[in-house]
């Protein structure tokens, strides 16, 4: 793993923006303008180096499989702050009917420097963004840069064939949406479901995309409907699952939800059972299950333990993205835990180049290993603020 410097393309905000990235640039508290696309420099690496990366990830996704079956079979819900025994009962029989529920996507965030083991920071099985630069923008880059190199990136070729494989498991008759939230202020969200729609069509899939605001409920049939009044049979949105199941639509999606088997009226896409998933709770019982792991960090949900006397600790907010909530605590801090429930993992700083920090984003589709992005932070916390650099394999 290396860090190389170079020329950015002339006219490259133009390119990768025609190539679905649209918004190149990041704007910072100042006002200013900066690259979100980073081309001024990429990483290389080996092709034994990506393929043991790919080793770990497929171990990975397993041992989270089974730690999902864990908290499913010994009812510990509670220790990923799901105490609504409702919803407990929607996620268990989610999870016991998988087989019968479309599941596309998920990312791991890894600390690797190229030269020990690659750590799990954390998985996002449920509403993972940074796909469409990792899929497409950047396997044109390389091809532009590099011809004839390759790349850990087969990201749009198993989209493509997750879609068609699971069509058979969706309602005939009826498109499937794609939905993300008007709140999205960047528009990340969108040109994430707009890309996962382009693939599902490419599958021979019947589509419609609205927001998330735009869905209606309809007194009548008890359904929800789209905004031309339209029945919803099968949806995939961009909305994390613990939001629709405490807003003040909640209790139609439980009513209403189609687990597998023709159960209910809508199917949503990432099911339930991607709450497992996506808690970093999840870390904490990993550690439990596997203690001493070379891929894993010690992690606790009753405070740092004796992370707080050896090598500090991060705690992290069972819930969040883009590194909302993180706080990062050295050896000898207060160790009281925070009032919001947390996991605590050991500090593992993420390793440097050229003054970069650096986290790789390590993409699974259905349960195999697709590809690599890699963003980089001026801080340890990979934030908004965070680009996205690309990499080939010499």
């Amino acid at each position: 793993m290396e860090r190389r410097t170079t020329e950015p393309r002339p006219g490259w905000q133009e390119t990768v923006e025609e190539q679905g990235l649209i918004y190149p640039l990041t704007r910072y508290p100042d006002g200013s303008l900066r690259p979100y696309w980073d081309e001024s420099a990429y990483y290389v690496f080996g092709l034994e180096e990506i393929e043991a990366l790919e080793e770990v990830v497929e171990e990975l996704h397993g041992m989270c499989l089974a730690a999902a079956e864990h908290i499913v079979t010994a009812d510990r819900f509670a220790d990923l702050g799901i105490t609504d025994p409702r919803i407990a009962r929607t996620v268990a029989e989610a999870w016991h009917r998988r087989a019968e529920l479309p599941s596309v996507y998920g990312r791991f965030d890894l600390r690797y420097d190229g030269t020990g083991p690659a750590k799990l920071l954390e998985y996002n099985a449920d509403t993972p963004t940074s796909l469409v630069e990792a899929a497409s923008p950047q396997w044109f880059w390389m091809e532009e840069r590099f011809p004839g190199a390759d790349q850990w990136n087969s990201l749009h070729e198993r989209l493509v064939d997750a879609w068609r494989k699971q069509a058979a498991l969706l309602p005939p008759g009826s498109p499937l949406y794609f939905a993300h939230s008007s709140a999205d202020e960047l528009g990340e969200d969108l040109m994430t479901v707009a890309y996962l729609k382009e693939t599902a069509e490419q599958a021979g899939l019947a589509t419609d995309w609205l927001s998330m605001e735009e869905i209606g409920w309809d007194r009548l049939s008890g359904r929800f409907v789209d905004n031309g009044l339209r029945f919803i049979r099968s949806i995939f949105k961009l909305y994390p699952w613990e939001w629709l199941t405490t807003d003040r639509f909640a209790g139609h999606v439980l009513d209403t939800l189609d687990n597998g088997g023709g159960t209910g009226t809508t199917l949503w896409i990432e099911p339930a059972w991607k709450m497992l998933l996506s808690n970093k709770a999840l870390l904490a019982i990993l550690w439990e299950l596997y203690p001493g792991h070379p891929n894993l960090l010690p992690s606790y949900l009753d405070g740092p333990r004796d992370l707080a006397d050896t090598t500090g600790w991060v705690a992290k907010p069972l819930l969040g993205r883009e590194g909302a909530g993180v706080t990062v605590h050295e050896p000898g801090s207060d160790p009281a835990p925070r009032e919001e429930p947390c996991c605590y993992q050991q500090l593992a700083p993420l390793p440097t180049f050229d003054g970069n920090h650096v986290v790789l984003g390590a993409w699974v589709v259905e349960d195999e290993p697709a590809g690599l992005g890699i963003r980089e932070s001026s801080g340890l916390v990979t934030d908004e603020y965070a680009r996205f650099l690309p990499h080939v394999i010499l």
